[in-house]
């Protein structure tokens, strides 16, 4: 006498419930990635998650500062003339954002929409109008009201 255990659909059944449940199982494992920043210069563009970021919640106070200071892992060169393009997720604008050169807040309030244009020459050129460094790390900090909650880094280096 012969049982068999399962039928052909029941296997079926049950692998494809298996396939699912491991599925799942990896997902949750998974972290949610971070909104996206993104520059372009011209046809170069190039995007990073954040260098810090806490799900939308304020960053620590005592975390703030080494997040400014990280160094930048994309970078972008820009011509005196280029215009640079900042480009933010709905989430941050909705949140607002602000630009930080070389770890300064250069703007007093935040930007809401998810796209500005800012030409090269005001990210190498100090006070005087004089040319600076050849480099320089422009931040993209999102802000809830008084509260910094992410930060993107990018380098600009300078052309001739």
């Amino acid at each position: 006498m012969t049982v068999p255990f399962f039928s052909g659909k029941s296997r079926r059944i049950g692998v494809a419930l298996g396939a699912v449940s491991a599925g799942l199982l990896v997902l949750s494992a998974c972290d949610k990635p971070t909104p996206l920043a993104t520059v372009t210069v011209g046809d170069n563009s190039v995007s990073t998650e954040a260098a810090c970021y806490n799900d939308g919640n304020a960053l620590k106070e005592s975390a703030i500062q080494g997040c400014l200071n990280k160094k930048a892992e994309k970078s972008v060169k820009v011509a005196m003339d280029d215009k640079v393009r900042f480009g933010v997720d709905p989430e941050v604008a909705d949140n607002g954002w602000t630009l930080f050169i070389n770890g300064q807040q250069a703007e007093q309030e935040p930007y809401k929409k998810t796209y500005r244009s800012i030409p090269g020459s005001a990210f190498f050129a100090s006070q005087t109008g004089e040319t600076t460094a050849d480099k320089t790390q422009i931040s993209i900090v999102e802000t809830k009201g008084q509260k910094l909650t992410g930060v993107w880094h990018f380098q600009l280096t300078k052309t001739s």
